[in-house]
């Protein structure tokens, strides 16, 4: 599916938060410790287990709100929620209050989130819906790419001109959705935004939730989502840790007697650059190649490659054998990254896919949760036990989606003989 044939509203959203990427990679890298150096990082540490909590509630609001109000109503809310608290963050001079505004862009994110997601899935084909989701995690991974490297320079040095410019691009961005938008609920209607229903809406929410919950499929799903997350995030967690601490200076490049050194921390540096170069670069080929496997597979073979690839680091302190394990790992996470969406996309009820999203969302906040587990086993474990303690959780990740799979595949194989015997009754 080019580009040139998709509805404006995707062409829209791909200019937009491509930009917004960017400019989120240039902070969010370094909040924690803009406010670790202000509070120190004990108290920093606790502040920064909040967020995930704030995501849950609004991935669980924003869902449940796309919808019953529809994807535009719900984006609006968001992308102006991100766009008064950059402000707020941009004026004022107190530490607190900063960690308040960066809670506020977080809600506005959450709330945004699944509306955005079921936008897509609403005007995508199913055929088409792995491709065009993968066209937007290359955009957002553009800005992971090279926000951080501008960031450096940016936030510790011109933070309030930064955080400006996320405002006027967040205002830009909402007025936009406001006038060009449009809506793609299926049977949306313009009563259905009425802000006198959002609080009997908040009653009504937990409800529907508890009866995705009760769905035994999503649950394998968000469960096996969490261990494949839990392992993914090590990249940010345990492997920095074992990379810096373990790993000495050498050469990247000798000749004669010329050589090219670098030391353990540049080490990880190339390596978290290696791996968002091989998003951006691999993310759309990598999903044409694997169109005809199911997503049963590409999850399972994307929890091995996670897993063993993590494994092994933990057996070499080589610079070029932990370049070669860091392609191994990333590929790992890049073949499941365009399959997550896609299958919500497939499974959720027409009148619910929001709402899905929204839980779908779930997997990361638990998996971000539990991933710095590893931290603290390292206190205590040798770094090979680590290691087998995160390829542990990658091939949990993959037993659950064997399990998710066999039961589906049974679910949807009943379903259709269900439709054969209607019909021949017919």
């Amino acid at each position: 599916m080019k580009i040139s044939s998709w509805d404006t509203n995707l062409k829209i959203r791909l200019t937009g938060e491509t930009l917004f990427n960017l400019l989120y990679w240039m902070y969010f890298p370094f909040v924690t410790v803009y406010f670790s150096q202000a509070l120190g990082n004990h108290i920093a540490g606790i502040l920064m287990t909040i967020p995930p909590l704030i995501s849950i509630l609004g991935n669980i609001v924003g869902g449940n709100f796309a919808d019953r109000l529809g994807r535009r109503f719900v984006m609006l809310i968001g992308a102006s929620i991100q766009t008064i608290m950059f402000c707020f963050f941009a004026l004022s001079n107190s530490h607190w209050l900063n960690y308040l505004a960066f809670i506020g862009i977080g809600l506005g994110g959450a709330l945004y989130g699944p509306a955005s997601a079921a936008m897509v899935a609403d005007l995508t084909p199913q055929q088409e819906g792995k491709q065009v989701f993968a066209i937007f995690i290359t955009a957002k991974n553009i800005g992971a790419v090279l926000g951080p490297a501008l960031g450096a320079v940016f936030f510790f040095h011109y933070r309030s001109e930064l955080l400006w410019t996320c405002t006027i691009v967040m205002l830009l961005y909402s007025i936009v959705i406001y006038l060009k938008i449009h809506e793609t609920m299926p049977n949306y209607s313009k009563q259905q935004v009425n802000l006198k229903l959002i609080p009997n809406l908040f009653k009504k929410e937990w409800k529907g939730y508890g009866a995705i919950f009760r769905d035994k499929i999503f649950v394998l799903y968000i469960l096996g989502g969490a261990f494949a997350v839990i392992t993914i995030m090590q990249l940010d967690l345990y492997l920095a840790i074992y990379v810096s601490k373990y790993v000495p200076l050498q050469n990247l490049l000798a000749w004669n007697n010329w050589s090219y050194s670098l030391n353990s921390n540049e080490i990880l540096g190339w390596m978290l650059g290696l791996n968002g170069l091989l998003f951006v670069i691999f993310v759309m080929p990598v999903t044409k190649w694997l169109k005809k496997w199911t997503d049963r597979n590409v999850f399972i073979l994307s929890a091995i490659l996670a897993g063993v690839g993590m494994f092994l680091v933990g057996l070499t302190t080589n610079i070029w054998i932990l370049f070669l394990l860091t392609i191994i790992f990333t590929f790992g996470e890049i073949i499941r990254a365009p399959v997550i969406d896609n299958f919500v996309s497939d499974y959720a009820p027409e009148n619910a896919r929001g709402k899905y999203m929204g839980a779908s969302r779930l997997q990361f906040t638990f998996g971000r949760f539990l991933a710095p587990l590893t931290v603290f086993l390292s206190e205590w474990i040798s770094p090979i036990g680590v290691f087998s303690v995160i390829l542990f959780f990658a091939l949990i990740s993959g037993l659950l989606y064997i399990k998710l799979y066999k039961i589906y595949d049974s679910s949807k194989a009943g379903q259709t003989s269900e439709i054969s015997k209607s019909s021949s009754l017919d």
